[in-house]
């Protein structure tokens, strides 16, 4: 949690006159202690490449790679790719949610597998 809040200090640094986004950090403020404690700390944070922590609902914890990449034709945003290393647990829960979402797709659009 701490990384994630002090990266989104650094987009709000980056972008103060963004209402969405002092939205978005009022309600988590408001909502959550834990968020409220990590942004009270003030902490700013910008790393292109590291490993994070998901909890996801099907897969439940996974640790991710990651790279961050500027773009430079379009100041501000950054595009992050995340990964796992083959015959890692990690590469295994993005197997099984490859093949879920795959299953969800057909299932939810017929004509889409018909066409392929």
């Amino acid at each position: 949690m701490n990384t994630t809040v002090s990266l989104l200090r650094t987009e709000a640094g980056r972008a103060p006159g963004d209402s969405d986004l002092t939205g978005l950090i009022g309600e988590l403020v408001t909502r959550s202690e834990e968020f409220r404690t990590a942004w009270a700390k003030h902490n700013v944070r910008l790393h292109h490449t590291g490993r994070k922590a998901f909890r996801h609902p099907v897969v439940g914890e996974i640790t991710l790679d990651f790279d961050a990449m500027e773009l430079p034709a379009q100041p501000g945003l950054t595009l992050t790719a995340y990964s796992a290393a083959p015959d890692t647990p990690a590469h295994d829960a993005l197997q099984l949610l490859a093949a879920w979402a795959a299953t969800t797709d057909a299932s939810a659009d017929p004509d889409r597998t018909a066409n392929r």
